[in-house]
């Protein structure tokens, strides 16, 4: 019985799989195998990031946890899509000397810069939706609290 030579990784192929599923950590696991830590830490915060649009969805925009759970999915779409255009902007030299050491070379195309070009405008996007909708919900909550302490507190 022979060992098999590890599979060819394709640039293209791991940016489109960082567009798609990278919060979710998929592209690691393309990369790496299921044994890659760090694409296992990309679940937690996306699962719970969803799971606050769904609280958001049901309880309404005056739910806090959801206010706290929200930028985490922000967040992890954001790094998603900075990996995406790492590796799609990584020299196709540097990327077979690290991924193909053995195999066949890999070599860019235009749907590699369009993967790019895409997480590009993705995520410049998500991470000013994730900024706005935090600031936003921070500055609520402090008008509230100063609209509280104004009530509550009696005049001479």
């Amino acid at each position: 019985m022979t060992a098999s030579a590890p599979a060819c990784k394709s640039k293209t192929v791991a940016t489109w799989i960082a567009l798609i599923g990278g919060s979710a950590g998929l592209h690691r696991f393309y990369l790496h195998g299921f044994r890659d830590l760090l694409g296992w830490l990309f679940v937690l915060p996306t699962t719970l990031g969803a799971y606050g649009v769904q609280r958001m969805r049901h309880l309404g925009a005056d739910d806090q946890l959801a206010w706290v759970l929200i930028p985490l999915l922000g967040l992890t779409l954001a790094a998603a899509m900075i990996t995406a255009i790492v590796e799609g902007l990584t020299p196709d030299e540097r990327w077979n000397a690290r991924f193909n050491p053995a195999g066949p070379a890999h070599h860019s195309d235009w749907t590699t810069v369009l993967g790019v070009a895409v997480a590009l405008f993705v995520g410049a996007g998500v991470l000013m939706a994730t900024i706005a909708f935090s600031a936003q919900r921070y500055f609520e909550y402090q008008t509230d609290a100063a609209n509280q302490a104004k009530i509550s507190t009696p005049t001479q």
